[in-house]
């Protein structure tokens, strides 16, 4: 090879760099896409972009390594090894600035089909959830709608008798008061009223003892068997 092999690698090796440079500043910048949900990154464009950096750094290699071959018969000799490591240099710089970024990729990736499922998921957990509470809700209103229907009934009840009550409390404290007037009035009547009264002492005290008397003679009777 002579020193014209040697520019024209040259030549080509500047091209793919630039060309390199340019791909892996928008590969850098596709990467942001995945932190930001507003501007979501398609796949096919990712791994497109992708195999382009690929290839390029798979054909720059294959240019450093003609050089390689054609820079022992190319002069200077100190300046074109000179320039034979620069190049190997920005090769290694765009290899590990690109695995560096595809990695980077790679985690905000994951990262964010993480962040999807989990917001899915709290999604139909919301929409499950709800689904379950509304009748559950509807069946406990129903539940104190009853209970309030049932309370107000009974009170209602307890009212009515209640008012049933006083009633009766208002004759009866109207009738003690007249028989007590009454008595009053005419000895006779009160002297009944004491008659009776004693009469029905009387009468509970006899049958008292016939109940006891008949108690008495069932245990003897009992007893002597």
């Amino acid at each position: 090879m002579d020193s014209g092999d040697w520019d024209d690698l040259r030549r080509e090796a500047r091209r793919l760099e630039g060309d390199l440079d340019v791909r892996l500043s928008s590969y850098g910048k596709l990467g942001a896409g995945y932190a930001d949900a507003r501007a979501p990154v398609s796949e096919s464009h990712w791994k497109s972009m992708e195999m382009e950096i690929e290839n390029l750094l798979e054909r720059l290699l294959d240019v450093n390594e003609a050089m390689s071959r054609c820079a022992p018969a190319a002069t200077p000799a100190a300046a074109v090894a000179q320039k034979l490591t620069r190049h190997r240099d920005i090769l290694h710089e765009f290899t590990q600035e690109f695995k560096r970024t595809k990695g980077n990729i790679l985690s905000m990736r994951e990262h964010a089909e993480l962040l999807t499922s989990v917001r899915n998921d709290i999604n139909e957990h919301k929409a499950s959830s709800g689904a379950q509470l509304v009748p559950s809700l509807l069946r406990e209103r129903a539940a104190i709608h009853g209970s309030i229907t049932q309370i107000e009934e009974v009170t209602n009840q307890a009212d009515a008798v209640k008012g049933v009550l006083a009633a009766q409390r208002h004759t009866f404290s109207d009738i003690q008061g007249k028989v007590k007037h009454l008595s009053e009035r005419f000895p006779v009547i009160r002297n009944l009223l004491g008659a009776i009264k004693r009469k029905k002492s009387k009468d509970t005290l006899i049958l008292s003892a016939v109940i006891a008397a008949c108690t008495l003679f069932l245990i003897v009777y009992w007893i002597s068997k």
